[in-house]
């Protein structure tokens, strides 16, 4: 069995975050470990409260992992603040992990900032070059690239200008743009790949995110190249949406096991 270590923060609702992580490899058939950055309580409708975790908390659980289970890949998620970004890349270094997701998680579906900005300049300077590949949506791109992103042009320039920062690829999903059709465009650092899915109009997409880097990460720790990866997470999370039943009064959760029911 092939293993996957998360590095992210919780959700109380169960929809997103490490839950979602752990839910996905399941799903996938690998085995999840984790790594908790911050306990939020969270549900359908917005983050109420976070609690941050203290560096040398998140540096033990990883070496407490990494010291006992072989990793094959690591995703990355809320990492919150500069101190956490910074030992969470040591780590990654010192225990020589590569395959590494790195979901540049800025802000919940609610709206809710779940990055600080010093935080952003840290990921910039020590995650993003470790990272196999980053998974960015639109307002993401645009915070790592620097620029605006409103077409596929400038999406093609903010790919290159994040491939620059040193990770070997990034794909920017395709959720906040408009059209019928969802383009979830990858770079490899020389080709660009347009993966596209007909967009399903439903408000259960609590955990996209989440669950589209996870699955990118049981790909790639299962041997899959970067862009079979990133096609399978595709079609993987417009199913889990596609299947997905309403849960809470907000953006209900995704349906992670949707292929067994």
């Amino acid at each position: 069995m092939h293993h996957v270590l998360t590095i992210a923060g919780s959700d109380s609702g169960g929809g997103a975050g490490i839950q979602a992580d752990l839910k996905t490899f399941a799903a996938h058939g690998v085995y999840g470990a984790s790594a908790i950055t911050a306990v939020t309580a969270q549900n359908t409708r917005g983050v109420t409260r976070i609690h941050v975790l203290p560096p040398d908390m998140i540096t033990a659980q990883i070496d407490a992992v990494a010291s006992d289970i072989r990793i094959d890949a690591v995703k990355t998620g809320m990492l919150a603040t500069a101190a956490i970004v910074d030992v969470v890349a040591a780590a990654l270094g010192r225990w020589q992990l590569s395959k590494i997701v790195v979901d540049p998680v800025m802000v919940a579906k609610s709206g809710d900032q779940l990055l600080v900005p010093a935080a952003i300049a840290a990921m910039r300077e020590t995650l993003l070059p470790l990272a196999k590949i980053v998974t960015p949506n639109r307002p993401e791109a645009e915070v790592l690239a620097g620029r605006p992103v409103s077409n596929p042009e400038e999406a093609r320039d903010a790919a290159r200008r994040i491939t620059d920062l040193g990770c070997q690829a990034v794909v920017i999903k395709g959720g906040h743009f408009e059209g019928t059709r969802l383009v979830n465009l990858l770079f490899d650092g020389r080709n660009f790949t347009e993966i596209v899915t007909e967009r399903i109009d439903s408000a259960n997409t609590h955990g996209t995110g989440c669950t589209f880097a996870a699955s990118l990460a049981a790909q790639l720790a299962c041997g899959r190249s970067v862009a079979d990866a990133v096609q399978h997470a595709t079609e993987y999370v417009a199913g889990a949406i596609a299947h997905a039943t309403p849960i809470g009064h907000g953006h209900g959760p995704v349906e992670h096991f949707w292929r067994t029911r």
